[in-house]
C-alpha cells in the first residue's frame, strides 16, 4: 500500500470560461468539483496506475464531507482522513479556454487543534506500518508547526518506508533536514530554498542540506534528477498544451509507483514525465489523458549527465 499524506485537502473546483477578462462577467461553459489537495491528486493517479493506495491527512465540514464522498467513488483508494472542527478549504481554477491559460485561487484551510494534530499522528504511525511508500503533499494548514513534515519525514525514516516530500518555503526547509528519500520541488521552490536559480547546482546543494535524491520539476523542459546513483533529465517529446494544474501531483504519482515496483531511475523519471505531460491534457488536477499517457511514455527521452552526484 502507498500512503498518501495531504495535511490541507481541499475541494477543486474547475471553472471553463471562453475568455477570462479582468474586470468583467463570465459565462462559465463548464464547472467540475474534484477531490483534490496535492497529496489527494497523487492518490488518485496512484489509484488509476492500479496500485492500493491510502489517504490521510485533515477533512471537516460540509467541504470535507463532499471530498470524502467523491473519494468514496475511486476504487482502490482507501479514505482514512482526520476529522477536524473546521472547514475544509476550496480551491478555484478558471480555465481560458481561448487561450489555455489558467488561473487558481487557493483558499488557506481550516484552523487544525493540538489535539487533532496529536490524533493525526497517532493515525499516521498506524498506518505507516503497512505502507511501501509514503508521499507528503501540499500546504500546511494554519496551527500546524512549521516542522511539521520534518517530524513526519522521521516518523517515516524510523518505521523503513521510503519518504518523498513534496511542499515548499519553511516547510520543506525544515523537511530537508530531516532527510527525505526524494523531495520534488519546482524551479521557484528550489530557487528559494538554495538562493540558486542554477537547477544542478541548487539540487546538488539541496542533497548537501539532507534529500537523498532530488527531482526538479522545470515546466515544459522536463524533469532534473540528482541522485546518490548518477543525473539525469527527462523531457517530453513535444511541447504540451493543456491545464498544468496537478501536473507535478502526477510526477509525484509516477516517481513514487515506479520506486515501489524497483524500477531504476531512468525508468521512473519516463513514467514521471510522461504522466505529468499526459495530465496536462487532462481538464481536472488528478486526472490523465490514458492514452496520451501509453503513447508518450516510450518516447520521453531521459538522457544521463557526465558528471554524477
Amino acid at each position: 500500500m502507498i500512503l498518501t499524506v495531504t495535511l490541507n485537502t481541499a475541494l477543486d473546483i474547475t471553472y471553463r470560461v471562453p475568455s477570462l477578462r479582468p474586470h468583467a462577467s463570465h459565462r462559465v461553459t463548464a464547472v467540475a468539483e474534484r477531490p483534490g489537495g496535492k497529496g489527494v491528486n497523487v492518490a488518485r493517479v496512484l489509484a488509476a496506475l492500479g496500485h492500493e493506495v491510502t489517504v490521510t491527512g485533515f477533512a471537516g465540514g460540509g467541504t470535507g464531507r463532499l471530498l470524502r464522498d467523491l473519494l468514496a467513488g475511486t476504487p482502490g483508494l482507501v479514505d482514512a482522513l482526520v476529522p477536524v472542527a473546521g472547514a475544509t478549504r476550496r480551491t478555484t481554477a478558471v480555465v481560458d479556454e481561448r487561450t489555455g491559460d489558467t488561473t487558481q485561487l487557493n483558499e488557506p484551510g481550516p484552523v487544525i487543534a493540538t489535539a487533532e494534530w496529536s490524533a493525526f499522528q497517532d493515525v499516521y504511525a498506524e498506518l505507516l506500518g503497512s505502507a511501501s511508500a509514503v508521499a507528503l503533499c501540499g500546504s500546511l494548514p494554519p496551527g500546524l508547526p512549521v516542522g511539521a513534515y520534518a517530524g513526519l519525514v522521521r516518523a517515516a525514516r524510523a518505521a523503513g518506508v521510503p519518504v518523498l516530500l513534496d511542499t515548499g518555503g519553511e516547510a520543506l526547509r525544515r523537511g530537508v533536514a530531516a532527510r527525505p528519500d526524494i523531495i520534488k520541488p519546482n524551479a521557484d521552490e528550489l530557487a528559494e530554498l538554495t538562493g540558486s536559480h542554477e537547477p544542478v547546482r541548487a539540487a546538488q546543494d539541496t542533497r548537501r542540506r539532507g534529500a537523498g535524491a532530488v527531482v526538479a520539476s522545470l515546466g515544459a523542459e522536463g524533469l532534473l534528477a540528482v541522485t546518490t546513483e548518477g543525473r539525469w533529465r527527462a523531457a517530453p517529446p513535444d511541447r504540451i498544451h493543456g491545464n498544468p494544474t496537478g501536473a507535478g501531483d502526477s510526477a509525484v504519482a509516477g516517481l513514487l509507483s515506479a520506486l515501489v515496483e524497483g524500477l531504476p531511475w531512468p525508468d521512473r523519471l519516463a513514467r514521471a514525465t510522461a504522466l505529468s505531460a499526459a495530465s496536462v491534457l487532462s481538464p481536472v488536477a488528478g486526472e490523465f489523458d490514458h492514452t496520451a499517457y501509453a503513447k508518450l511514455l516510450g518516447r520521453v527521452a531521459v538522457t544521463a549527465e557526465a558528471s554524477a552526484a
